[in-house]
């Protein structure tokens, strides 16, 4: 498997950079030994922040606004990422610090950040790490053939691979189960890749009553797209389920409000029929969109704004019409606001009005919410009471999940990793 790196399409090398700059960003020190990857990870996330479909010229205030809702210090970083973004001519800065920005989608704007990361020259180990990523989303590898592929493709010493692979598990590049000769690399894209067949070895592996259990959960989440935490795990119990969302099988979103943080379960290839399970969406931008207006259609009351008629309002938005004026939409937007996805105004009388600044996000929810796959107008019922104040992805949960796993649901969750070993081939 020697060029799993320079065989990645740039789309692909791109969502993987921005995967592991979000990981070394939140990892004390890893900017450090990975800087290529944390500055065109922080620099793609900007890029993100500014770009809408349209080309569009934003205003010193909101550049500084939208700096800090992605974690970027306005002072110390803000200037040399402009100026990263600047060289690449995707943006212009003018005397008084406004920018301008080209129209990009989602899928381009990670294409610019496998950009980024070659022009900061990476290393042999930060490249690997891309290599890494790609090969054990594919299917979970174990230690030694592992270790034998990155060493080979990157000409790197076998003592220094070990210590990469150490490094490259604690910050969270990849996963790991077991230890010694049966430690298996994996990562939480397992499942959006080849679904199907994956799962069926997933399920294989388990008892018959597992089997079952596994089975009636999966016939109510493909008929009406996601449920919640508390009634998937009492299909599941509190055990299978998290064996089975450590490894990656389910997403679970996470929304919060005033109250406190409320989860919900969907399938991870759920989203990605209607796009590259790996580069389109490498934001979780169509996610958080999907939940805040699932939250819009099943708990804001008619006085506030509640959604009635899903697909009038996404071919609004998509068309690039303001909705509105509504109570709601100047509370249950406000991560989509910072994330750059909607531009939120103060209405005229009274309420807010929105307009969508990413098309290619609200066609994707659009697909998504009117074909019954996730996110069903029903299927959140009860869950949130109160304003949508913050959202959570799959990837940080599952991911924040399996540093607070306890030992034995470790080795359960090795159990379907084994399962999966045999589907890559290697």
């Amino acid at each position: 498997m020697s060029g799993t790196y320079d065989k990645l399409s740039k789309a692909g090398k791109g969502a993987w950079v921005v995967h592991h700059g979000q990981k070394a960003s939140g990892t004390m020190g890893a900017g450090a030994q990975f800087p290529a990857l944390e500055v065109a990870g922080k620099a793609a996330a900007l890029l993100s922040q500014f770009a809408g479909t349209d080309q569009a010229v934003l205003e010193k205030t909101r550049v500084d606004a939208l700096a800090a809702a992605a974690g970027i210090n306005p002072k110390m970083e803000l200037p040399t990422l402009v100026e990263m973004l600047k060289r690449r001519r995707v943006i212009d800065v003018g005397a008084t610090g406004d920018v301008e920005v080209i129209g990009l989608t989602s899928s381009a704007t990670v294409q610019h950040a496998s950009d980024l990361f070659e022009a900061e020259n990476p290393t042999r180990e930060e490249r690997a790490t891309i290599a890494l990523a790609e090969l054990t989303s594919k299917a979970p590898l174990e230690q030694n053939i592992t270790q034998q592929l990155i060493s080979d493709e990157f000409k790197i010493t076998s003592d220094r691979t070990i210590d990469f692979l150490k490094v490259s598990e604690n910050i969270g590049f990849v996963d790991a189960e077991g230890s010694g000769s049966s430690k298996l690399y994996f990562n939480g894209n397992l499942f959006r890749r080849d679904n199907l067949s994956k799962v069926k070895k997933v399920i294989d592996s388990l008892s018959s009553t597992d089997q079952a259990k596994v089975i009636e959960l999966d016939g109510i989440i493909n008929r009406i797209g996601c449920i919640s935490v508390e009634k998937a795990e009492y299909i599941l119990g509190d055990s299978l389920l998290e064996k089975l969302k450590a490894a990656g099988m389910y997403d679970i979103n996470h929304v919060a409000n005033a109250s406190g943080e409320y989860g919900f379960v969907t399938k991870p290839a759920a989203f990605h029929k209607f796009n590259d399970p790996m580069a389109d969406d490498a934001f979780d931008l169509a996610k958080a969109l999907v939940a805040a207006l699932t939250y819009g259609m099943t708990q804001s009351s008619s006085g506030r704004g509640k959604i009635e008629f899903i697909r009038l309002l996404l071919n609004k938005l998509n068309s690039g019409k303001p909705v509105g004026p509504a109570t709601a939409i100047g509370e249950d937007y406000r991560i989509l606001e910072m994330r750059g996805v909607l531009r939120v105004q103060k209405a005229s009388g009274y309420g807010y009005i929105m307009t969508l600044l990413k098309r290619d996000i609200g066609e994707m929810a659009l697909a998504v919410l009117t074909t019954g796959e996730t996110a069903s107008v029903n299927s959140l019922n009860q869950i949130l009471p109160g304003s949508m104040t913050g959202y959570v992805g799959p990837e940080k949960s599952r991911s924040d999940f399996r540093r607070k796993q306890a030992a034995p649901s470790k080795r359960m969750t090795e159990d379907v990793l084994q399962a999966l070993r045999q589907q890559g081939g290697f």
